[in-house]
């Protein structure tokens, strides 16, 4: 199965590759002589990826005293892992919009992996466990692993959409992907993040967050995410009942160290709140 999943994702490299911005923001970062000025540098040789950031940095996601007009000065305020953060998650969403897809509506997909997004970083807010920002990326790219799957296995996941709709969506799409192909989108996903060298944590986040009992190095990180992603289908759907949505591990809240009761209508409710703007910011909607 292994095997498969990695052949999988490298039939997908010679139509989907990392920006260059992205690799040279990472490289930099990793590269312990760098500074802020030379980060700030490679993003301004990007102008469509300056003009994310200016956004960004600007929006209601940040909410700064001062207007951010310059590269240097987003770099500085904002820092350094979540610029690279930024990076990443705008150039995915960006890269994989392009991608060629007739099972599915993007516009649906990347509304649920912003809401999965925001939800786990107000929830990362209130557990004070983690990175907010960088749980923020993994939930935004949780699912990146069913767009490969839908590109690469156009007549599986045709059969996996038609399984789930036949058990009156009862059965858990990842569940139907295991029964269908053997493998799901959680691991083709990982396996994509390890490719791309991402850093661990989201890949981890990313292969994990519907077992988040694998999750060796991040458990707390990839517990938010796995919440998220059902509370993410609460904000679509508009409704606060678990029946609804597939069900949460127990095992995450005991991880994240919250209590459902308290915080699922807050985060749903903020998330509905927030949704226009992540679109229009990530999105450019």
């Amino acid at each position: 199965m292994k095997t498969d999943i990695v052949k999988l994702v490298q039939g997908v490299e010679g139509l989907v590759t990392l920006p260059d911005v992205f690799v040279r923001i990472n490289q930099l970062i990793e590269n312990p002589d760098s500074s802020i000025a030379d980060i700030a540098q490679a993003v301004s040789q990007d102008p469509s990826f300056t003009v994310r950031l200016l956004r960004v940095a600007n929006s209601s996601f940040y909410s700064f005293s001062s207007t951010i007009d310059t590269v240097p000065k987003a770099v500085s305020i904002i820092g350094t892992s979540q610029i690279r953060n930024l990076a990443l998650a705008t150039a995915i969403a960006s890269t994989f919009t392009n991608l060629p897809n007739n099972l599915i509506s993007m516009e649906n997909f990347w509304r649920h992996s912003l809401y999965c997004a925001l939800i786990a970083r107000g929830l990362a807010r209130q557990a004070r466990k983690c990175d907010a920002e960088a749980v923020f990326t993994a939930g935004l790219l949780h699912d990146i692993g069913e767009l490969v799957i839908f590109n690469r296995l156009p007549e599986q996941a045709k059969a996996v959409l038609q399984r789930v709709q036949e058990s009156g969506d009862e059965l858990p799409i990842y569940q139907a992907e295991r029964q269908t192909m053997g493998f799901d989108h959680a691991q083709v996903g990982g396996e994509l993040a390890r490719q791309w060298r991402l850093p661990p944590m989201l890949e981890e986040c990313i292969g994990c967050h519907h077992d988040i009992r694998e999750a060796q190095r991040y458990p707390v990180e990839a517990a938010l995410v796995h919440i998220a992603n059902a509370l993410a289908v609460m904000a679509e759907v508009h409704t606060f009942d678990f029946a609804d949505v597939s069900p949460i591990d127990p095992h995450a809240w005991e991880l994240s160290g919250l209590v459902a009761e308290e915080v699922i209508e807050p985060a749903v409710s903020e998330a509905r709140a927030g949704i226009a703007e992540a679109e229009k910011v990530f999105l450019g909607k």
